[in-house]
């Protein structure tokens, strides 16, 4: 490499701090969500870019909570006991065993998660839903089909988690909710980072998936849509235009900006520093939702 090529690289790194300027100033103090799952959870070197990513936006002055799933993960164990996963419509059908194993492999991937934030020099606690009431539940029923221990958030009480941030912890939140009957339920982690969303009044709610955001015909990739607002994303889930997992995804996302969240972004967890691309960058990449069109 020449001098010359040295000094474009360092420019340019420098032209990206200068981008990245007005995004830092603007969401500096403020609360984001990050719903961490999918396939980015299995991968520890994608696994420790997320969370330093993460350790980044807190140094650069944001309040960033974690929500994560366990899926793939309570799966695996399912399968190491001769139990198999059964799902209706998406949900996973959690009898008192399945509960159980759920709420040991979603604790382990907790505390992982926050002894790699404790290695980057941050200060985070790992809870779930059950800690001081911060989820409290109602069965959630599938097609109204029974489906065991399986929670819809019924109300989502923000005190612990404001202590916790007030006081310069990250919370790390495991999507176990509590009943009125004060046992555990398994809650959907899409549904959970929505209630934490709303509870905290979140600047940013962050879907971290394992596809690059909305399009416009799936089987197209060059029909990404970059920015929608709530009346066009209501209009694509009225009109069929995105199904399967998408379809709930887009759903939490309307449901939590009308409760109070400013902007939703779902984004491929997949790609190395999607978090610092989409919050930093002119261009982003995956999908922003706005409360309005910005034209």
């Amino acid at each position: 490499m020449t001098n010359n090529d040295s000094m474009e690289l360092i420019l340019a790194k420098a032209q990206t701090l200068i981008e990245a300027l007005p995004y830092i100033q603007k969401f500096n103090g403020k609360k984001v969500v990050v719903k961490y799952g999918g396939s980015a959870m299995l991968d520890e070197n994608l696994k420790y870019n997320v969370i330093r990513d993460v350790a980044l936006l807190k140094l650069v002055g944001m309040k960033p909570i974690i929500v994560h799933g366990g899926g793939k993960e309570i799966n695996k164990w399912l399968g190491k006991i001769g139990k198999k996963s059964e799902f209706v419509n998406g949900l996973r059908v959690t009898d008192e065993e399945t509960l159980e194993v759920a709420e040991m492999v979603l604790s382990k991937v907790n505390k992982s998660l926050v002894a790699m934030m404790k290695k980057l020099g941050l200060n985070a606690v790992g809870i779930s839903g059950k800690d001081s009431g911060l989820m409290q539940v109602k069965k959630k029923l599938s097609g109204g089909k029974d489906i065991g221990y399986v929670g819809e958030v019924i109300s989502s009480d923000s005190k612990l988690l404001d202590t916790l941030i007030d006081n310069d912890f990250i919370p790390v939140i495991a999507p176990i909710g509590i009943g009125e009957d004060s046992h555990g339920y398994n809650i959907n982690a899409d549904d959970a980072a929505c209630a934490i969303a709303t509870a905290i009044q979140a600047e940013k709610l962050v879907f971290l998936t394992d596809i690059e955001g909305v399009f416009t015909d799936p089987t197209d990739k060059k029909t990404l849509i970059s920015e929608m607002d709530i009346n066009e994303a209501q209009a694509f889930i009225d009109n069929g235009v995105v199904g399967g997992g998408m379809l709930p995804k887009l759903q939490n996302c309307i449901e939590a900006m009308k409760n109070g969240v400013s902007r939703v972004h779902i984004l491929d967890g997949r790609l190395e520093h999607c978090l610092l691309l989409e919050f930093f960058t002119e261009k982003g990449i995956g999908t922003a939702i706005l409360k309005e069109s910005l034209f």
